[in-house]
């Protein structure tokens, strides 16, 4: 649409269900290269990702032509299609999945707190990373409906 302007940068985290730690190294560069496609070609523009064994986080500026919600089914369904079409392996993303926005003066930040996963992650599980982000951003949520975790 003329005129229309805008600046929304969404960072997605998504996991893998029941948690499973099956995205192997060899594997990670490829799921992000896909991912990375499926965005461009909605007209999203990739900013930062990183998978991690058993979730991934994906920093996007987001076409607002599409939904939050939706382009995080798109990104899901894809995923899991091709995974299991080419990879011959059973993969599954858990139900659900976090969005937090972020504002231009955090984008460094977020795109080195996201490439900097394995490094993070030898200090906090998952868990606690998540359970953070909802604090954080003054999430309200209840147990129940988070991910399945494997403890």
């Amino acid at each position: 649409m003329a005129n229309t302007y805008t600046q929304i940068l969404i960072q997605y985290v998504f996991a893998v269900k029941n948690r499973e730690s099956i995205i192997k190294e060899s594997f990670r560069v490829p799921m992000e290269k896909y991912i990375s496609g499926i965005i461009s070609n909605k007209r999203h523009k990739m900013l930062a990702i990183y998978f991690m064994p058993d979730h991934c986080h994906i920093l996007v500026g987001l076409n607002p032509s599409q939904s939050i919600s939706d382009l995080a089914r798109d990104i899901k369904s894809n995923t899991t299609k091709w995974v299991n079409e080419h990879r011959k392996m059973k993969f599954n993303w858990q139900e659900g999945y976090g969005a937090f926005s972020y504002g231009k003066s955090q984008l460094d930040a977020v795109v080195n707190y996201i490439y900097n996963q394995p490094e993070h992650h030898k200090r906090t599980s998952f868990r606690e990373e998540y359970m953070t982000f909802l604090k954080e951003f003054e999430v309200s949520f209840e147990d129940q409906y988070l991910f399945d975790w494997l403890e």
